[in-house]
């Protein structure tokens, strides 16, 4: 990956070592390392460890830091390209996820968890920087589907790998996080000797970007953050803990929910290039609060593990509509701001989860129908701030307000 090319040029490059074709490679590499990890993990923690609520709070807090502190992805970037960031931190997380199982105590994994989340975390904010600056704005919807199609399709892949294999061939935890880990790292020795540098045409800044017209994409992404944490921290562990799920079981329901994501997410590009941000986050939120509503129903009316396995991949369907906060950016944004700017939405987007895990385990220990209220309050609120959107974003056009304001010089 020694050769520099400009967008421009990549057209006559074969379809495969295309900008895009990168991005469909990175998004099957990361969660053939993060899924697994994150489909073992409850029953890991559990039957290995023996943690509590109040242990996985502190563990998904841990983990949240790095993602707190993606803003040094910005001085990073002075030094390495973003491309190259990319490939180094998805290497990180699957060399952390293949040494999970070495490091069982306490104090072991909250540090193969925070070598893995760093990974996980600067992958990503470089990830999304990269997609939006090589995707055309007109085809972002179609392609970002298809992008959460593919990294479902890997997931579903791993997953189905450990439901048909896990009893069969009496895995342990330790084999699957080697063979996942390595994986990762197999795609991205690959992706560096395959691919060139892809230089966009607009050079982006390498400072911290705040600026006043962002205020509402802040807010969405600090909102996102903290609905996140109800589901990744709590809704898994529920299976788990109230319903016994074993590993094959909750690794099953985690194949059927990314089934049903690969099948419908480039739909879900289409609709949301035909009905606009607005509608379609709103749709999002509304069908969360409702979601959420609904999982504190399994502790008042004592509903069973069918519902509540419903009711988890619906959470996850939902969650998958999320790029659309990515394209309302896209279309509001200085094409210089995105790189950092997707540093500082992340950190943004954090905020909340370092401190929600380790607090609501507290609240879960003796309420866990109070965690899921509290989720859908959130929601409701999120979705007030959706409704600030405008019908067609463009730079000057971010809120429903920019018409009617004074617009600031920056």
């Amino acid at each position: 990956m020694s050769s520099l090319m400009p967008l421009s040029e990549t057209h006559h490059l074969p379809a495969w070592r295309r900008p895009e074709a990168l991005l469909y490679l990175m998004a099957a590499a990361m969660p053939l390392s993060f899924a697994t990890w994150s489909a073992l993990l409850n029953n890991f923690v559990i039957e290995v460890a023996s943690f509590t609520g109040k242990e996985i709070g502190w563990l998904h807090t841990v983990r949240e830091i790095p993602g707190l502190l993606a803003v040094v992805v910005i001085a990073i970037l002075l030094a390495v390209r973003e491309q190259v960031l990319a490939l180094l931190m998805l290497a990180l997380l699957g060399a952390a996820t293949m040494f999970t199982e070495w490091f069982t105590s306490f104090s072991g994994l909250l540090v193969m968890t925070l070598l893995s989340s760093i990974g996980f975390h600067y992958f990503e904010t470089v990830n999304q920087s990269l997609q939006l600056q090589w995707i055309d704005k007109a085809r972002a919807p179609v392609v970002l589907g298809r992008i959460v199609a593919v990294g479902a399709g890997a997931s579903l892949a791993a997953y189905g790998a450990i439901v048909a294999l896990w009893d069969s061939l009496g895995l342990d935890y330790n084999t699957v996080y080697l063979a996942s880990g390595g994986l990762t790292i197999m795609i991205v020795v690959f992706a560096a000797l395959a691919y060139p540098q892809f230089q966009s045409p607009h050079v982006q800044h390498r400072h911290i970007v705040l600026r006043r017209r962002y205020w509402l994409y802040y807010a969405l992404q600090f909102m996102a953050g903290a609905r996140r944490q109800i589901f990744v921290v709590f809704a898994g562990f529920m299976m788990v803990e109230r319903f016994g799920m074993k590993v094959s079981e909750m690794t099953l329901l985690l194949l059927c929910n990314y089934l049903i994501n690969m099948a419908v997410a480039p739909s879900m590009g289409r609709a949301l290039g035909r009905y606009g941000e607005r509608n379609v986050m709103g749709f999002e939120y509304i069908g969360l609060t409702l979601v959420f509503l609904a999982y504190g129903g399994l502790y008042w009316f004592g509903w069973g593990i069918v519902i509540a396995g419903g009711l988890y991949i619906l959470d996850q369907l939902f969650f998958a509509l999320s790029f659309s906060l990515k394209t309302y950016f896209q279309k509001i944004a200085d094409p210089k701001d995105i790189a950092p700017t997707a540093a500082v939405a992340f950190t943004i987007n954090h905020i909340a989860a370092v401190f929600l895990p380790a607090g609501l385990g507290y609240l879960w220990a003796t309420s866990p129908d109070y965690v899921f209220l509290l989720g859908a309050g959130m929601a409701l609120f999120a979705f007030g701030l959706i409704c600030l959107i405008p019908r067609h974003p463009e730079p000057g056009n971010e809120t429903v307000f920019s018409r009617a304001l004074p617009q600031p010089a920056e």
